[in-house]
């Protein structure tokens, strides 16, 4: 079996047309079809059913399981290939969400300097959701993700480390500032400055208005935290954030919401499953680990 066939198989199941297959891949249409016969006869049955009459190709039931298959198998290839590309720079590519990366991780930096992995990392900075399709891609070794529930995927080793809530600031002139027992239903009405929507906070956002039966006014999104709150200290809306991304130097009111039903910000550290963790890989993901542990 030629992993060119698999190739060639995967494109018809999906083009249904032996001549765009051959200009997909700038062959001859003979070389597609003779690439399927040899798997059709290898595993002695039928993938294609050909109508000569009408030029119509149809995908048999044993030909869309066997593609099932077929797309995992080259999608491992690939992932694969990229790892012993990767492998031989010594460089771990590690997912670090903005949030993550400006509240929680530079604390780290100095144990990452005692232990000479901190010239190993390359860093990719995005979104929880992109840096979680990467690593499935195999394009990051590991990586730091939040989450607005327990993260479970199958495809991954993942430890959880800490849980932050999620807490509603406000400028300190703000007539709900000294508010006891804020419930997300007195804010119908208010104005959201929040984080853009590929931030996990939409999730947990979402799921409040929700169960509080508002619409939300936003009025702003941006993935930048600091205009957030810079906004919001000028009394120009409230935002919704999780605690690990306000201190004590915001100088904004700093609410906690006594709601029984709440998200919260979950942090992981993750890996893929089938990955096996070079030297200074495991000494990285040790360290956070253990970091995560004493801090929390």
């Amino acid at each position: 079996m030629k992993i060119r066939d698999l190739e060639y198989f995967i494109e018809l199941v999906k083009d249904k047309n032996f001549s765009v297959v051959a200009d997909h891949f700038q062959v001859s249409q003979p070389t597609i079809t003779m690439a399927i016969n040899r798997l059709e006869e290898e595993y002695g049955t039928t993938f294609f059913i050909r109508d000569h009459v009408h030029h119509q190709i149809t995908v048999t039931k044993v030909g869309q399981q066997y593609a099932q298959h077929v797309r995992m198998i080259l999608r491992e290839l690939a992932i694969a290939r990229r790892e012993i590309d990767h492998a031989k720079l010594n460089k771990i590519r590690f997912g670090l969400p903005p949030i993550i990366g400006n509240y929680y991780f530079p604390p780290l930096t100095p144990r990452l300097l005692r232990s000479n992995l901190i010239d190993k990392l390359e860093v990719t900075e995005e979104g929880s959701e992109n840096l979680l399709q990467m690593l499935l891609r195999g394009e990051l070794d590991m990586a730091l993700l939040g989450s607005a529930s327990p993260l479970q995927q199958p495809e991954l080793s993942v430890k959880e480390f800490a849980q932050y809530p999620f807490h509603i600031i406000m400028s300190r002139d703000h007539q709900l500032a000294k508010k006891q027992d804020l419930q997300f239903a007195d804010l119908k009405g208010q104005s959201f400055i929040l984080p853009d929507t590929d931030f996990i906070h939409e999730k947990a956002f979402r799921r409040m208005c929700r169960l509080a039966h508002i619409r939300p006014k936003v009025i702003y999104r941006t993935n930048d935290i600091h205009i957030i709150k810079n906004m919001v200290a000028e009394n120009l809306g409230i935002s919704f954030l999780t605690e690990l991304a306000i201190t004590a130097n915001d100088r904004l009111a700093d609410l906690a919401l006594a709601d029984p039903q709440q998200p919260v910000f979950h942090l992981s550290l993750a890996a893929r499953h089938n990955e096996i963790l070079s030297p200074a890989k495991e000494k990285l993901w040790e360290l956070i680990l253990d970091y995560g542990g004493k801090k929390n």
